[in-house]
């Protein structure tokens, strides 16, 4: 019988800080109603204080992962961290959230596709399942977008977020969990969207600093309409190849980039905003953590045996969509108050 790789389990963590429309008012010349209109956001969450990088909302998001599965954190066996923005250069952070957790048996690594960097991840760790290697991965989805966001930009800093999801991913022969993907990249997209210092090309300088080239840079009218056409277009190649129709298609997943990218995603694949995960107005963009992010605040909703679309467009460029059927109906939380 074929092994698919499952999701078991679903953890997040956003900071506590709220970022909103109002207090972007005052550091930048925008608007509630200029931000809302184009981009779908009201706030953002920011991780605050000094020495938080991104593992600390990682770690958070694996707690809560575990303990929801009860699954012992030496019982797994390998974990994946997505993220643009890691702690240092190195150690991994993936490596330094496994420590911090006590999966001392795992090796871990990280994965930096930009915002597709999840769905990379994802299916990655679903091949070690799919194999045989592993019964036990744990792949996490964070970035401290704040951390390379310029606040005096005002194109790019109402779109960004810090926040972090993490699934655990399972054997099951019962037809369930990661069926089919699509995944591409094109680095002729580079320009377009990158951070222009910061890496071996172009070490930090007093003079990279001084240009504020360690911030993320992007094209905007480019990328939207780079990701307007690829993200919906893999989109419906994966229902297609399944042989899906918008009614057999239970949710999208999309990647919390623009509401307008999301609308046009959807109206591809003919799915209605019913069946559109959205919390792009709570979180912005917060790049790798944006489809966990989604499955954690949706979780609730799901059945065992719904489809899901998961779908992504990110820097470089690279861009995916995943199909999933959900193995599992809801459960009672055991991290929740009584």
């Amino acid at each position: 019988m074929r092994i698919t790789a499952a999701i078991t389990g679903v953890g997040a963590y956003v900071p506590e800080y709220v970022l909103t429309n109002e207090e972007l008012e005052k550091m930048v010349d925008t608007t509630d109603e200029w931000i809302v209109t184009r981009t779908g956001i009201k706030e953002r969450r920011l991780l605050k204080g000094e020495n938080q990088g991104t593992s600390v909302m990682g770690i958070k998001a694996v707690q809560q992962l575990l303990d929801k599965t009860g699954t012992r954190p030496e019982e797994v066996e390998l974990v994946i961290c997505a993220t643009t923005t890691p702690d240092l250069v190195f150690p991994a952070t993936a490596n330094i959230i496994s420590a911090a957790v006590g999966m001392s048996q795992a090796f871990s690594y990280d994965m930096q596709a930009a915002c597709s960097g999840f769905l990379f991840a994802l299916a990655t760790g679903a091949q070690f399942i799919q194999a045989g290697t592993y019964k036990k991965v744990v792949v996490i989805g964070a970035d401290k977008m704040s951390s390379i966001t310029d606040y005096t930009d005002r194109s790019n800093c109402i779109i960004f977020g810090d926040g972090a999801g993490a699934v655990l991913l399972e054997p099951t022969t019962d037809g369930h969990g990661l069926l089919d993907q699509v995944l591409r990249t094109d680095g002729k997209g580079e320009q377009y969207l990158y951070q222009k210092a910061g890496g071996s090309r172009r070490p930090p300088s007093i003079e990279s600093v001084t240009n504020r080239e360690h911030f993320m840079y992007q094209e905007g009218a480019t990328v939207f309409k780079f990701a307007v056409t690829n993200m919906a277009d893999v989109a419906a190649q994966v229902m297609e190849r399944n042989h899906l129709t918008n009614a057999d298609v239970s949710w999208l997943v999309p990647h919390q980039a623009n509401k307008r990218i999301i609308d046009a995603t959807a109206n591809r694949m003919g799915v209605g905003p019913e069946k559109v995960m959205l919390n792009i107005h709570r979180y912005g963009n917060t790049t790798n953590g944006t489809i966990p992010l989604c499955l954690a605040d949706y979780e609730s909703q799901l059945r065992r045996g719904d489809n899901l679309i998961l779908a992504a467009f990110g820097g470089g460029f690279t861009w995916g969509s995943i199909y999933i059927k959900w193995a599992y109906d809801p459960k009672p939380d055991p991290t929740a108050a009584s």
